[in-house]
């Protein structure tokens, strides 16, 4: 699918604001309101509008104590990969994974309800032998900065 500056700019503006309203978004790109509308209906049958979301501050419905995690593995076959992935998509407090190069295999986010909860499921981790060879606790004293990716395309 070839897109045009206003499938660009829509993007643009629906990554920054979901919310926005059909007439909004119409004036934003300079189009009426029905073939801007067409437009988005286009890029969400093709895939590239994936949905529309809350973010959802947990900190304020439950206190949570993020904890970022850099983890090395034993070992580096396929199968070590999977075990460890696997174990990640079952642990709830684990919100964000991410595979790394340099060093390290996996950054962690992890959300316990205490520090003390952090080390009770590290511990289950590494009794579980599903790999670790070390690990390198990080604990957040302060977010500097939260936010959604967007799409900056430079279009203005």
């Amino acid at each position: 699918m070839k897109l045009d500056r206003y499938d660009l700019k829509i993007l643009e503006i629906l990554s920054k604001d979901g919310r926005i309203t059909k007439s909004r978004l119409a004036e934003a790109i300079s189009l009426s309101v029905s073939p801007c509308w067409e437009r988005v209906r286009r890029l969400e049958k093709a895939g590239i509008i994936e949905g529309y979301g809350a973010r959802i501050n947990s900190r304020v419905m439950v206190r949570r104590t993020p904890v970022w995690v850099q983890i090395e593995l034993k070992s580096h076959h396929a199968a070590d990969f999977q075990r460890f992935e696997a174990e990640v998509m079952a642990t709830p407090e684990v919100t964000e994974c991410v595979a790394v190069g340099g060093g390290v295999d996996y950054l962690i986010k992890v959300e316990a309800e205490t520090i003390d909860a952090y080390q009770r499921l590290i511990d289950g981790w590494l009794m579980s032998e599903i790999g670790i060879q070390r690990y390198f606790t990080y604990i957040v004293t302060k977010t500097v900065k939260h936010a959604a990716p967007s799409i900056e395309l430079g279009l203005d």
